[in-house]
């Protein structure tokens, strides 16, 4: 028993002790009992007993030693004199580790999708003493340590406890409180290193470039009770889906360069989408990370707000004002890889943890990143438990869920040789997609109402269709095919259109394969490839018109909405991280005008149900005209359930068509309800004076016609 005992000193004086709770806190000795402390820089110790505190205790090497006859009272405290002051709190050894097996066991198996519950640091009451749980999976770790300013940052003092096979170490540690700094330090088997890493679990981080976690309480009070039900009971798939993508830290800037905070964001960006009649905000990542220029897509805080623009309270009050002003808010999530930084994910224990040994599997080489191994159980508890965090604490609407693509397929980006085939010989990664699967079979079994969007830029089939039915599961995906027709189209000089009309056209082969979105997203306004306005051909007029013949185009074409911070006002340059949105240009009236149609297609497709009531499908939509590729003019017909319909009639050359005889579905009047070249949005005004009467000349296989005349550039929205 001696050797045990002077066994376990050493390991403890060597900061090499998995089980500090064998050797400190209290232990039967003989007929008495023995009470350990450890504080490597105290000359002298008290411990509190049921008569009042001991006498001084002097101590080997920082062990102090008190032994009686009775077990102390518990939880019982500690007095520590240190540099001349005594420091006095309740023994962190008198508090066994609790973390119920049934919990270790559902982490270890893929399936406690509320980690963050167990794991990270916990502010809690434990027997009336209030303090900080801290519990950190790290599998191969000789031993970890809680380091923080409330110790001076010394591993040595407060080891934590392995809980056995599970790979989680654990320590309650008393009068820790919201607001400390901590890490943990980490002693590997494996390589023998001594590492410092972050919290993966840390629900708040210090601003860059400093990394400690930060423990987090939380007193948020939300107010959005009915949102939540109403949400819950929503149908989507026949609602309304607008979604203006923003960047907090450039949408827009004080005088002097700040980035505006999140209550900032909430007094200003709320209203503004509000006034403009979008449906829902996306967030670029918020999730915290270190490097500016990454936008959050390199994230190392998968369960925290970036500290950069507030507190985590502060982001729930974003959340909470736009769900009053009847708006939705989704998260741009990013499950596909974490990046290099050493006091991060990567080689957490040092193993690969979180991320596959075999560059071949472990490395993105596009963007510098380790791919996450999805056939780890622990971390898809990981994973899973991000996003749930992120809709249950956050109440997000929905996650926009990044890369997909690189995702699913092994040998996304990657050369013969540079990778591994599953075990079927195949490309696809069979771990990423039962984990996808996971992943929105419990957002839409846990969270009603909210949806996920999938950024997936190949034609793998069924990505918005259910897992059960051998779906991704996915609520929708991006149509990258017709984001990338539509722009190398609109690029086009309008003399050469004509022999690119089915850049046009072809998405209606496909259209309603998948619930797709329609995105004019961040990538596509970056990295060289020029804002939408810079896109367009022709002089400034040109331009312009170009970017309202587009709007319109997107607003009236089946599927659900995406765009792009700025798109709205014609912004000239390339978006940039370090700036804002070019909002001096609305003193412009080209510009102002163009704002003026954004916002009235935003509310004419809330509004006419015939524009997004059936935007999945076939009978939503019918062609009038989609051959007249030598006059470059398209004309549709958009349909709601009820019967209710709207003409569409776009004009993609800077010439003056009329008349021009269109057919039509019904007889009487129609109502120019929308012309992208009126006056009021900075055009030049060429249209058909508000309203029209059919004739009973069928044509284009309608039994009615009309005769329109059709402005340059423009775009006619008709309505019986």
């Amino acid at each position: 028993m001696k050797r045990t005992t002077d066994q376990l000193l050493e390991r403890l004086l060597e900061a090499r002790l998995h089980d500090p709770f064998r050797y400190l806190g209290a232990h039967r000795s003989g007929q008495g009992w023995v009470v350990r402390a450890f504080n490597p820089d105290a000359a002298r110790a008290w411990i509190e007993t049921a008569t009042g505190w001991s006498a001084p205790l002097s101590g080997d090497r920082g062990v102090f030693e008190f032994r009686s006859p009775e077990a102390p009272p518990r939880p019982w405290r500690v007095r520590f004199d240190e540099d001349s002051r005594s420091r006095e709190s309740f023994d962190p050894y008198a508090f066994p580790p609790e973390i119920s097996e049934h919990d270790l066991f559902l982490f270890n198996a893929g399936r406690l999708t509320q980690a963050w519950r167990t794991l990270g640091a916990l502010p809690m009451v434990r027997e009336e003493v209030p303090g900080t749980r801290f519990a950190v999976w790290a599998p191969n770790a000789e031993r970890v340590s809680v380091v923080g300013d409330f110790n001076r940052w010394d591993g040595r003092r407060h080891p934590m406890a392995s809980r056995g096979i599970s790979g989680v170490w654990e320590l309650f540690i008393p009068g820790v409180a919201p607001g400390a700094l901590y890490k943990f330090e980490i002693r590997s088997r494996a390589t023998g290193e001594l590492l410092i890493k972050t919290d993966p679990y840390g629900h708040a981080f210090e601003t860059r470039p400093r990394t400690a976690a930060i423990v987090a309480g939380d007193g948020f009070q939300w107010t959005d009770g009915a949102w939540l039900e109403a949400r819950g009971q929503a149908d989507w798939l026949h609602a309304p889906v607008n979604i203006y993508e923003v960047h907090p830290g450039s949408w827009r800037r004080h005088s002097d360069g700040r980035t505006y905070s999140y209550r900032e964001l909430a007094e200003s960006l709320i209203p503004y989408v509000a006034d403009m009649g979008y449906t829902h905000i996306e967030l670029l990542p918020i999730t915290e990370h270190p490097l500016d220029e990454s936008w959050g897509y390199q994230t190392t805080g998968y369960f925290a707000a970036t500290s950069r623009f507030g507190s985590t309270d502060d982001l729930r009050a974003v959340i909470d004002a736009a769900h009053a002003a009847g708006i939705g808010v989704i998260l741009d999530w990013v499950p596909g890889h974490f990046p290099l930084d050493d006091w991060a994910l990567q080689r957490f224990d040092g193993t690969a943890l979180y991320e596959h040994e075999d560059p071949k599997m472990g490395v993105h080489q596009d963007w510098g990143t380790h791919v996450f191994n999805y056939g780890r159980t622990e971390v898809r508890s990981f994973l899973l438990s991000s996003a749930n965090y992120w809709l249950s604490e956050f109440h997000f609407d929905g996650l926009r869920v990044d890369a997909v693509a690189a995702m699913l397929y092994l040998d996304y980006s990657r050369k013969e040789g540079e990778w591994i085939p599953n075990r079927f010989g195949g490309r696809e990664n069979l771990e990423a997609i039962d984990f996808l699967r996971e992943l929105n079979t419990m957002v839409h079994g846990e969270f009603p109402g909210a949806l996920t969007y999938a950024e997936e830029s190949t034609a793998w089939p069924m990505v918005s269709r259910p897992a059960y039915l051998g779906g991704l599961g996915f609520s929708m995906k991006w149509n990258m095919g017709w984001m990338h027709d539509t722009l190398t189209y609109f690029n086009k000089d309008p003399v050469h259109r004509r022999f690119h009309h089915d850049q046009l056209t072809f998405s209606q082969m496909y259209a309603y394969t998948e619930n797709f979105v329609l995105p004019l997203s961040h990538d596509e306004v970056v990295h060289g490839k020029g804002s939408l306005f810079g896109k367009m051909p022709g002089d400034e007029w040109q331009k312009v018109a170009n970017v309202r013949l587009l709007a319109t185009y997107q607003l009236t074409s089946p599927g659900k909405k995406l765009n792009f911070m700025g798109n709205e006002l014609g912004q000239r340059s390339e978006w940039r991280a370090r700036g804002e949105a070019e909002w001096y240009l609305l003193a412009q009236e080209r510009h102002a005008g163009l704002q003026r149609l954004v916002r009235d297609l935003n509310n004419l497709y809330r509004t006419l149900p015939a524009l997004h009531d059936l935007d999945f499908e076939p009978d939503g939509f019918r062609w009038i005209d989609c051959h007249d590729a030598d006059q470059s003019v398209l004309s549709y017909i958009r349909r709601a359930r009820d019967g209710s319909h709207v003409v569409v009639v776009l004009n993609f050359t800077p010439i003056v068509r009329g008349p021009y005889r269109i057919g039509v579905p019904s007889a009487g009047e129609y109502t120019e309800i929308l012309n992208s070249d009126s006056t009021f949005y900075g055009g030049s005004n060429i249209g058909n004076a508000g309203k029209l009467r059919t004739t009973p000349k069928p044509w284009m296989n309608q039994p009615h016609s009309l005769e329109l005349t059709l402005p340059p550039l423009g775009a006619l929205v008709l309505k019986p």
